[in-house]
């Protein structure tokens, strides 16, 4: 088995898919970078060189009691539009990328790093996972946070600069060029896939 996995952050339908909570928010920049597709090329590739699929979505209870009763930023923007409720539509990671039984979905994301509420730290190094390539929403926020907490707990990052996706190609490609390459291997899919071979 690989020691690399693919970490894949929030492919929910709410951002993802048309009449998702966040959609409109994002989708100029999915249609302009085609993130989906590259992911769904990526992702099955990536299983058959028997690289680790771990998905990462947020979910909140009801009434979002897991919040501040006053959230201000991002998390205002999720509560203001009900995205994310546990067991809805809008949560549920895209049919097209519908996980398979070898993957893991990790439960408990309820801010903005996929470690800081999870047990992903535990999930990674039960299975001797130490590289990790990172694609997801927002280029800029979860996938951005996550990125700096495996770098400083002494992962092997790289993101996927073609499978994410932000609200603007200003803010996506700021992060990139100035963010990413701090803290990790910026790479596309295709340039990550052959680093497995």
């Amino acid at each position: 088995m690989s020691q690399s996995a693919l970490v894949l952050i929030e492919y929910q339908n709410d951002f993802l898919s048309e009449g998702g909570a966040l959609h409109e928010g994002v989708r100029s920049e999915l249609s302009r970078t085609n993130m989906l597709a590259h992911t769904e090329a990526l992702v099955e590739e990536a299983r058959d060189k028997g690289v680790r699929i771990i998905w990462v979505p947020i979910e909140f209870a009801s009434g979002y009691p897991e919040l501040s009763t006053t959230p201000y930023g991002i998390l205002a923007g999720v509560k203001a539009t009900n995205a994310f409720r546990l067991g809805s539509w809008g949560a549920q990671i895209v049919d097209s990328l519908k996980p398979h039984e070898s993957d893991i979905v990790i439960a408990g994301k309820r801010g903005l790093c996929g470690f800081a509420s999870t047990n992903l730290d535990f999930v990674l190094r039960q299975n001797g996972i130490t590289r990790i390539a990172l694609g997801g929403l927002l280029t800029d926020c979860c996938v951005e946070s996550t990125m700096r907490s495996a770098y400083e707990r002494g992962y092997d990052v790289v993101t996927l600069t073609d499978c994410t996706a932000t609200l603007s190609q200003a803010q996506h490609e700021a992060a990139v060029a100035y963010t990413y390459p701090m803290f990790s291997h910026p790479m596309t899919s295709g340039a990550f896939l052959e680093t497995l071979s």
